[in-house]
């Protein structure tokens, strides 16, 4: 699944080593946008950072110019074996049945624990329930597209193909906001862009993906969440300073 975008454009995820962004992908930094109760509600651009044809993307998260690789890895001696598994999302999710009119679907193997799937008092699995009423379905489908790892999708009948927003090709620098401050998250890659892995072999093209950049991913090189907690939690404050 391509979308709009350069044949060219890939993401290699080399051995130990970061992240190589071929065919121009855009850069950009991305921020949540949350509730006075800090649920999260959607996401924002911060801003554009110009880059070369290729650039590298720190994958250890030791880098002192984020969020490019400044081979930090290699002092650290930064362990970027991959655990992801192989194999599809449609191979390990589960449907979640309610009302009418709507599938959703979960591969928890991809939760980042990014939030946009409840808030303080619901969450979509409960929603879903009561799909017959319009609003709720639609506000479902809403929360579910904001989810950054696609861990949440959703169709609207069973036996049909997921509903996926039309996202643009391009990487995101994602910041989270938390009860503890502003933290950074994955690196959201969007719109199809190839990944290739460590062996040469490509993961499963997803609209959707986040790829750990603090370097304590339990399933590397996607992200598990790892960074919402000591040693995975740090801010990279100068992501926001001008290259």
């Amino acid at each position: 699944m391509v979308r709009n975008g350069r044949q060219d454009r890939r993401i290699v995820v080399c051995p130990d080593g970061p992240y190589v962004v071929h065919g121009h992908v855009p850069l950009v930094y991305k921020e949540q946008v949350v509730s006075v109760y800090g649920d999260p509600l959607t996401w924002r651009t911060v801003r554009v950072i110009a880059t070369p044809e290729t650039y590298e993307l720190c994958r250890c998260g030791h880098t002192q110019f984020p969020p490019f690789c400044d081979v930090s890895h290699a002092l650290v001696e930064f362990d970027g074996t991959e655990t992801a598994e192989p194999n599809t999302t449609a191979e390990r999710r589960a449907s979640h049945k309610g009302g009418p009119g709507i599938v959703v679907r979960r591969d928890c193997s991809l939760c980042t624990g990014s939030g946009f799937c409840g808030n303080r008092v619901t969450n979509v699995e409960e929603m879903v329930l009561n799909s017959q009423d319009t609003r709720v379905r639609a506000l479902v489908m809403a929360m579910i597209e904001r989810c950054p790892s696609g861990s949440y999708t959703y169709a609207l009948a069973e036996g049909e193909p997921d509903v996926e927003p039309d996202l643009p090709q391009q990487v995101a620098v994602t910041v989270e906001k938390t009860a503890d401050g502003s933290i950074v998250g994955p690196l959201w890659v969007t719109g199809g862009i190839p990944i290739e892995r460590a062996d040469g072999k490509f993961f499963e093209v997803r609209n959707r993906v986040t790829l750990c950049c603090c370097g304590h991913s339990k399933n590397k090189p996607l992200c598990d969440g790892a960074h919402r907690t000591p040693p995975g939690l740090r801010t990279w404050e100068s992501c926001f300073d001008e290259h």
